[in-house]
């Protein structure tokens, strides 16, 4: 019908939004065949570029960039009076600001050869300053902790968005069909805020969604099998089943649900002779768990999940997201010093041994590394000893994947409340994001209920200046 009338114009809008779907997915016309490739399956991409992986360490509650990366003297100057008149009225999440300025605490140096300004909360991170591209330019929309940890996952501070790792899963596939493609590490047993929608595959099936690893002796649920049986006797079972749901006669949306079901099994099926080699650290040697904190109370959980990291990408998983902090646990409203002090030590040793193992191992190059928060804080106190909230301007950093290290890309005032030079909005992190791993984000894109969706709500752009040498 829309091939005949109106001289087949309507074919053509139906050609062009089936091709965004075709190209991500790898999929064939029929979007609901089951004889199409399987999603998990590496797929091509635009532009070539050596990385196959992305570890997101995830710094939950909004790290100060004033006491981190943005060294601003001119705070440390005014520490004690109020914000000066020419930055109007803010208004952040807590209200208006009117507390006086607060003067950063700590002792900067500039690290490594490239004379990046790194504080004395960070002494292990400072050592890898010439791996690092600092983007000290971010900004947000998010004012609060549900809006912006949504947002810096999502690209919306609304929910119901497939998450970056989704995107990414969704374009690329994986390179261990017998792993899940996304995974989730978590510093506790509590999740962070908004729950497991952070990792969610939103309005895209559940394929693509990550998969939580547990602490303890057991980090995937359920895999183990109920009673011994030999494989191929579960595989038979497997297959049965799969052909009876196959026959299934459903609608369009409950077709991709249950195919996403039928895939969630058959990984589980695989992963239950693969993944427990994957987390088994007993594998990793005494020198390496020390080199990345593992005997130490406070930095074993950090430690443990940053080799998790690594293994996970050494065997092909595309994307990892590591959570420290969580639950809000880096929202200093009060006692920064005493808040952000813990945190820099629980983390700074395992984020730094991360970064050195990867090089070491040759997987640097093919791995890019993301620290950050949802947000930062502000420059003015807060109860007298925090920060509040500051969406307007942050800092972040990334390491490996070939980028030029020993950098630092866009600023923000002299006082570090807005992002000024280069300002780089989480759309466009996370454009910049898939453009590192070879992916056009305005090609890859995912049509749902007749609309074209991007990962960037169709405003993002990339940030060449972090590729350029």
């Amino acid at each position: 019908m829309l091939a005949r009338g109106g001289a087949g114009f309507g074919a053509l809008a139906l050609a062009a939004l089936l091709d965004g779907e075709v190209y991500a997915a790898g999929k064939s016309a029929d979007a609901h065949s089951h004889s199409h490739e399987s999603p998990q399956n590496a797929r091509r991409r635009d532009h070539a570029t050596k990385i196959k992986s992305v570890i997101f360490l995830f710094m939950e509650g909004g790290p100060s960039h004033l006491d981190t990366f943005d060294y601003k003297p001119k705070l440390q100057e005014l520490s004690g009076q109020p914000l000066p008149a020419s930055f109007g009225r803010v208004v952040t999440a807590m209200g208006e600001l009117e507390s006086p300025l607060l003067g950063s605490q700590r002792k900067w140096t500039r690290a490594g050869q490239s004379g990046l300004w790194v504080s004395d909360w960070l002494p292990h991170i400072a050592t890898c300053a010439d791996e690092l591209t600092v983007l000290r330019s971010c900004w947000t929309d998010g004012i609060n902790h549900s809006g912006g940890v949504c947002q810096m996952n999502t690209g919306s501070p609304l929910a119901g968005r497939p998450s970056l790792g989704s995107w990414v899963t969704y374009g690329l596939g994986t390179e261990n069909a017998d792993l899940p493609a996304y995974v989730v590490l978590l510093d506790g047993e509590r999740t962070p805020i908004n729950g497991a929608r952070n990792w969610g595959a939103g309005f895209m099936p559940g394929t693509y969604q990550g998969t939580r690893l547990y602490n303890g002796p057991a980090p995937i649920p359920h895999l183990e099998r109920a009673e011994p049986r030999r494989a191929a006797r579960q595989r038979r079972q497997f297959e049965l089943l799969a052909e009876l749901n196959a026959g299934l006669q459903t609608g369009p949306q409950e077709r991709d649900e249950l195919e996403a079901r039928i895939r969630s099994y058959e990984l589980a099926f695989r992963m239950q002779s693969t993944a427990p080699e994957a987390v088994d650290l007993s594998q990793e040697t005494r020198a390496t768990k020390a080199f990345y904190g593992m005997e130490a109370e406070n930095t074993e959980r950090m430690a443990r999940n940053c080799i998790l990291a690594r293994r996970l990408v050494e065997r092909g998983v595309r994307f990892v997201q590591v959570y420290h902090g969580t639950r809000g646990r880096w929202d200093a409203h009060s006692r920064i010093e005493a808040n952000h002090t813990e945190l820099c030590r629980e983390m700074d040793r395992p984020v730094a041994a991360l970064i050195k193992d990867l090089k070491q191992r040759g997987l640097l190059d093919e791995t890019l590394v993301i620290w950050g928060g949802e947000f930062g804080r502000t420059p003015t106190s807060e109860k007298g000893n925090g920060r509040d909230h500051n969406p307007t301007g942050f800092s972040m950093f990334m390491a490996g994947g070939g980028l030029t290290g020993g950098r630092a890309i866009g600023n923000t005032d002299e006082l570090g409340l807005h992002a000024v030079e280069q300002r780089m909005h989480v759309n466009d992190l996370h454009a910049s994001i898939l453009h590192a791993m070879g992916v056009d984000h305005r090609q890859l894109v995912y049509v749902h209920d007749g609309r074209p969706e991007r990962i960037d709500i169709n405003r993002g752009r990339v940030f060449k200046e972090i590729f350029q040498t």
